[in-house]
């Protein structure tokens, strides 16, 4: 199984690195799709805040990338 990354705020994805998830804060749009840029081919899950998924609605569309966001 792939890596699990968790992209957005960082008071929104900072716990998810206890289960072992990469985490990667995201503090605005530019910083969200230059994490999901640099993402390693490894990775099998993202999971977005809702701010992230919307500076990424394109990327995620055109991508083979299993994608959830967060509840609001």
């Amino acid at each position: 199984m792939g890596a699990v990354v968790v992209i957005g705020e960082p008071g929104l994805v900072d716990g998810y690195a206890l289960a072992g998830a990469v985490v990667v804060p995201a503090e605005g749009p530019d910083q969200a799709r230059r994490a999901w840029r640099d993402l390693p081919e490894s990775v099998s899950l993202v999971i977005l805040t809702d701010s992230a998924a919307q500076a990424l609605t394109a990327d995620i569309r055109d991508s083979a990338v299993l994608t959830v966001v967060m509840p609001a």
